[in-house]
């Protein structure tokens, strides 16, 4: 009898129930596929929830009907649906993985893939800042201490220039150069590994020096940890210490502040000062002009609403 060819006595035997070990390695070949830093980050904080609760259950087959109970348990959290998409699409590519490496047979995995995720009702509204808003958050740091000129130059470059916190904790001084007689940031390597060059303002290069200076840095990472000795480190900040911009929102009397607001705010400036759409799609980043319209909030204004004479209102 002729031997079998050495990949079909190999190939693993298709389960029903995936045990730990199993479940670790196709989350590896998952991480693996992913090209982009953030996606694999998405992915595995999906994927370790996904398992955390799969294996709280008793023997649950990998299948349709579980993956749908699953969406079920998700929908009882109250999680947004953008937020349960995702993380139905994190479960629906495992399932594929699994099948590709042999451990999960295909009518499962197609099983899988057909679960459909919740449909979205309406639109969360971002914040966005006012001018003068802006302006006074950036200044909030008064600069006499070496941390607030970081603040103050961390702020000035998230307002000015829309950059994602994970961009700006890695920006380099090597990124600030000239293009076109203006400065910029050049090659900044953005979400899902596309490169764009920003432009800078003036009066935020002007900014960044006044921390360079002081900090006495003139090379590696723009920003870094400042001791409270008030002496800089060599480490750079980390995207959680960002978040910590939301400490001058109260000085500069706003409310419910988080750093992404701060891009959204840039890219509705822009359009105020009369920005091009398409230009203000390159400043940000974004691959679907779409995408930059959400950031505009084009679709819904808050201020002189629609609904605020309509005839039925008191008198003054």
């Amino acid at each position: 009898m002729p031997r079998k060819p050495a990949f079909k006595r190999n190939r693993p035997k298709p389960k029903i129930v995936l045990r730990l070990p199993d479940l670790d390695q196709v989350k590896s070949a998952v991480l693996n596929s992913l090209s982009s830093v953030d996606a694999q980050r998405g992915y595995r904080h999906a994927i370790d929830e996904f398992v955390d609760w799969y294996c709280s259950e008793p023997r649950l087959s990998f299948s349709r009907p579980v993956v749908i109970r699953y969406r079920m348990h998700l929908e009882s959290r109250q999680l947004a649906s953008g937020t349960i998409n995702l993380r139905l699409g994190a479960v629906r590519r495992l399932a594929y993985e699994a099948a590709d490496s042999g451990l999960l047979s295909s009518d499962l995995a197609s099983g899988i893939r057909r679960v459909k995720g919740v449909k979205k009702i309406g639109v969360r509204l971002g914040n966005w800042l006012t001018a003068e808003q802006s302006q006074r958050l950036w200044q909030a740091p008064d600069g006499n201490r070496l941390k607030e000129k970081r603040d103050r130059a961390l702020l000035a470059v998230l307002l000015a220039c829309g950059v994602r916190r994970h961009e700006a904790v890695k920006l380099d001084f090597d990124h600030i150069q000239q293009r076109e007689e203006h400065w910029a940031i050049v090659n900044l390597k953005g979400k899902g590994g596309h490169t764009r060059t920003v432009p800078m303002p003036v009066w935020v290069k002007n900014v960044l020096d006044q921390w360079a200076e002081a900090a006495n840095i003139s090379s590696g990472r723009l920003f870094r940890r400042v001791h409270k000795a008030g002496k800089t480190s060599g480490q750079t900040l980390t995207e959680k210490t960002v978040w910590h911009v939301r400490e001058y929102a109260g000085k500069a009397g706003i409310d419910r502040l988080a750093p992404h607001d701060l891009r959204r705010t840039c890219a509705r400036l822009c359009h105020t000062a009369g920005g091009e759409l398409e230009q203000i799609q390159f400043l940000l980043g974004h691959v679907s002009i779409q995408t930059t319209e959400r950031y505009l909030g084009c679709k819904q204004r808050i201020q002189d609403a629609v609904n605020d004479q309509i005839g039925i209102e008191p008198p003054n």
